[in-house]
C-alpha cells in the first residue's frame, strides 16, 4: 500500500480535478431522455457545461436552479421545486437528477426533502423520475460525484428482485468514470463475442458517442441507459462492476437483486483483461473467441516490440484515483516506473497503486515531483499539457477533459487492443524525446581526429625543404 499525502496547501495551483457536480452530471448523462440540475448558481452550470461541450464537441443538456444572492441567503427551496416543474413541463425527460454545488451545500439545502415537496405539489410529473444527490463541489472530485450519482440512480430505481438468472444472456455492467465512450464500445463487443448481451449502466457510448440524429434538438439526452433496462438489472445473470469508486454501488445492486458481481478495479493491459475475459468464459459457458485470442497475441508482440522503450521508463501521472491506479498497473507490467502520482482526490482506489507514494493535490505538485525525479514522460488530461510544457517533455493525453485534440473521448485504453495501442502512443512519445531510450551509436576514439588535424587546414613548409607537414608534428 502507498503512502498516500493529503492535500495541505490552502489554494490549489492550476487545478487538476473537476468537480464532483461535473462528474454527477456525466453519469446522467449516460441515460436515455436524462436532465442534470445543477441546485447552484448560474456559473456553476455554465462553468460544467463548457467543459462537457469542449471535450465532447457536442450540444449538452443541463439546467440550474439559479440561485442568486437572495436565494443564497433567504432560502432555495422554491428554485429546485419550481426548477423540476419547468424542466419536467417543457423539456419532458424520463429522469431528472438533482446535484448540489457548494453554494447549496454550504447553505444546508435538503434536496431529497425538496423532492418530496416537489411530488406533494405537482403529483402531475408522476412518471418523471427524479434523483437527488448530494455532490459539494468543496470536496471529492469527478470519479466520486460520479460514483455517489449512480449508487444513488440504481437504490432509486432499481426494484428488489428474486429472479436473479432468469434472463440468462443479459449481464449488468456497472461503467466507472474513467471508461470513455470507446472503452464502452470496445467493451460491448467484447461482451457480445461470448453470446452475451451487455447493459451498461451508464451508457456513455450510445448518448455520447458522437453521432447523428435524425431529430434537428432535443432538449434531452438521446440514446443511453433506458430506465425500462434499470428494471430488468434483477435479472440478469451476473453483473461486472469496473472501477473500485463503484464498489457501493455494485454492492448495493448485489443486496437488492442477489445478482453476483464480479468487481474488476480496471481493465488496462494483459493481466486486467485475462481477468475479464475468464469471467464472461465462466458466465457464457462459451470458449474464447478466436478474435479475442488473435487480440491477445497482438498484445503480446507488441508488449515485445515496446519494452526497449518502455523497459525502465519514468512516468509522471495526473489523473482520479481509478485510473491512476489503472495507468500504474500498466506502467509496471511493462517494467516501466510510475515515479511521480497525483490524484485529483481521495478515493479507494489510492490504496492499490503500485507506487511509494501518492499525492491528492494539483497540477503544481505534479510539476515538482516530475521535476524532482526525473520524469521522461507525462500522462493527464488538457490541463497538463502546460506542465509538460514546462518540463519540456511529450505528453499522453488521457482522463477529462481533452480539449485540445479532436475525438480524445473516443480512444480506447481497455482491452487487448486498448493496452496494444496505448503502448505503441507510449513509446512513439518516448521515441520523439531525443530517443532517450535508444542504444546509443557507438563511435570509436581511435576513429576520429581532432579539429587541428583535419586536412583542409593548409600545408605549412620547414626551412629547410623537408616534405610538408603539419605545424604540430
Amino acid at each position: 500500500m502507498p503512502d498516500i499525502v493529503r492535500r495541505k496547501k490552502a489554494m490549489s495551483v492550476n487545478p487538476l480535478k473537476a468537480s464532483q457536480p461535473v462528474g454527477g452530471s456525466l453519469a446522467t448523462l449516460g441515460f436515455d431522455r436524462a436532465m442534470p440540475m445543477l441546485h447552484g448558481s448560474q456559473g456553476c452550470t455554465a462553468f460544467a457545461k463548457v467543459y462537457f461541450v469542449r471535450h465532447f464537441r457536442e450540444p449538452i443538456p443541463l439546467q440550474s436552479t439559479a440561485m442568486d444572492q437572495s436565494s443564497s441567503i433567504m432560502g432555495a427551496d422554491d428554485n429546485v421545486i419550481e426548477g423540476l416543474k419547468t424542466v419536467a413541463e417543457k423539456s419532458k425527460p424520463d429522469l431528472i437528477t438533482v446535484l448540489t454545488t457548494g453554494l447549496s451545500e454550504t447553505q444546508g439545502t435538503d434536496v431529497k426533502r425538496c423532492v418530496k415537496e416537489f411530488r406533494a405539489r405537482y403529483p402531475q410529473f408522476g412518471q418523471v423520475a427524479v434523483v437527488a444527490v448530494n455532490t459539494p463541489d468543496f470536496v471529492g472530485c469527478l470519479e466520486s460525484g460520479y460514483a455517489a450519482t449512480v449508487a444513488e440512480i440504481l437504490t432509486e430505481l432499481v426494484p428488489e428482485s428474486k429472479q436473479a438468472g432468469s434472463r440468462k444472456r443479459q449481464v449488468n455492467i456497472l461503467a466507472g468514470s474513467m471508461l470513455t465512450p470507446g472503452d464502452l464500445e470496445h467493451l460491448r463487443d467484447i461482451v457480445e463475442w461470448f453470446g452475451l448481451r451487455p447493459v451498461f449502466v451508464p451508457d456513455l457510448s450510445d448518448s455520447l458517442d458522437g453521432h447523428l440524429t435524425d431529430s434537428e434538438f432535443s432538449p434531452v439526452t438521446v440514446g443511453g441507459t433506458t430506465l425500462s433496462d434499470l428494471q430488468t438489472l434483477g435479472e440478469a445473470s451476473a453483473t461486472l462492476a469496473v472501477g473500485t469508486s463503484l464498489k457501493k454501488a455494485a454492492d448495493m445492486l448485489e443486496q437488492r437483486t442477489g445478482v453476483p458481481c464480479h468487481r474488476f478495479d480496471h481493465l488496462y493491459g494483459l493481466r486486467a483483461t485475462d481477468a475479464l475475459v475468464m469471467a464472461l468464459a465462466n458466465i457464457s459457458g462459451e470458449r474464447v473467441p478466436g478474435r479475442l485470442e488473435r487480440q491477445r497475441a497482438q498484445l503480446q508482440d507488441a508488449m515485445v516490440d515496446t519494452h526497449f522503450m518502455m523497459g525502465f521508463l519514468r512516468v509522471a501521472v495526473a489523473a482520479d484515483p481509478d485510473q491512476l491506479n489503472a495507468l500504474a498497473h500498466l506502467i509496471r507490467e511493462m517494467g516501466g516506473e510510475t515515479v511521480a502520482a497525483v490524484a485529483a482526490g481521495d478515493g479507494p482506489a489510492l490504496e492499490h497503486v503500485p507506487v511509494a507514494s501518492v499525492k491528492v493535490g494539483d497540477l503544481e505538485d505534479l510539476e515538482q515531483m516530475a521535476r524532482d525525479a526525473g520524469a521522461e514522460i507525462i500522462i493527464g488530461n488538457s490541463h497538463a499539457v502546460q506542465t509538460a510544457e514546462h518540463l519540456n517533455l511529450p505528453i499522453l493525453r488521457c482522463g477529462f477533459p481533452l480539449y485540445d485534440q479532436v475525438g480524445g473521448y473516443q480512444k480506447t485504453f481497455i482491452g487487448y487492443a486498448g493496452a496494444r495501442q496505448t503502448l505503441f502512443d507510449l513509446s512513439n512519445l518516448t521515441l520523439s524525446n531525443n530517443h532517450r531510450h535508444e542504444v546509443p551509436v557507438y563511435r570509436s576514439m581511435y576513429g576520429q581526429k581532432p579539429a587541428s588535424e583535419s586536412f583542409t587546414q593548409p600545408l605549412q613548409a620547414t626551412a629547410d625543404g623537408a616534405h610538408p607537414t603539419h605545424a604540430h608534428c
